[in-house]
């Protein structure tokens, strides 16, 4: 696989770090959005993951003229018909007040999640954890990936890792929230793990089938 050259579309420190992990052993140069000075974010105004994320790689790949790489992903709880959803990273945003980090909002965003679970019984706490990626030059998208993974959702925050709803998403399997696990075990069994590993399958052949035009 040739070198790759790859902007993400995306602010978050803790989606940059998990990416980078994964693509820079594989000798995909990773950079981040805020590399390229301050440029306006674009309005999220899909319905689904997989728009939101194909309408941000468009955008970001139109200002900076680079491959851009782009998720959407959220949590989807079955008792509140699949919310948060596409909401997920400012579903309490007004509640954490203007000027609000991104810890203050996750921490908001969390409490609102336990207020409308309160009453609900362990066994209909079901979730699961969505990605969508969507890889694009200027002009069009060139692969898109999509990756789940199924919990639920506990009674309180458990972990330091991680960001997000990362406290409350308990593996049953595992026994432990996903913020309770080391950054690589995390990586093997999450929704943006599995994204980014079928993700990598599409871009090797991308790279392999063309003129190199990633950097």
């Amino acid at each position: 696989m040739r070198a790759a050259s790859i902007v993400l579309a995306t602010r978050n420190r803790g989606k940059v770090a998990e990416l980078r992990q994964v693509l820079e052993p594989l000798g995909v140069s990773v950079r981040s959005i805020e590399d390229f000075g301050d440029i306006p974010e674009p309005e999220e105004t899909g319905r689904t993951f997989a728009a939101n994320a194909r309408d941000k790689a468009l955008y970001y790949a139109g200002a900076t003229g680079q491959w851009c790489l782009a998720d959407d992903s959220g949590l989807s709880v079955d008792a509140l018909d699949g919310a948060p959803g596409v909401w997920s990273a400012r579903y309490a945003a007004d509640a954490a007040g203007p000027g609000a980090s991104r810890g203050q909002i996750d921490a908001a965003n969390n409490a609102r999640l336990l207020a409308e679970l309160a009453e609900v019984p362990d066994d209909r706490r079901t979730a699961r954890f969505v990605c969508h990626l969507a890889l694009a030059e200027s002009g069009r998208v060139l692969l898109e990936a999509h990756g789940t993974v199924e919990g639920r959702i506990g009674h309180e925050p458990a972990g330091e890792n991680g960001f997000g709803y990362d406290p409350l998403f308990l593996v049953p399997a595992l026994g432990r929230t996903t913020a309770q696990l080391p950054p690589e075990e995390k990586n093997r069994i999450s929704h943006r793990g599995r994204a980014v590993r079928e993700f990598v399958g599409k871009l090797q052949l991308l790279i392999q089938s063309g003129p190199d035009r990633s950097g």
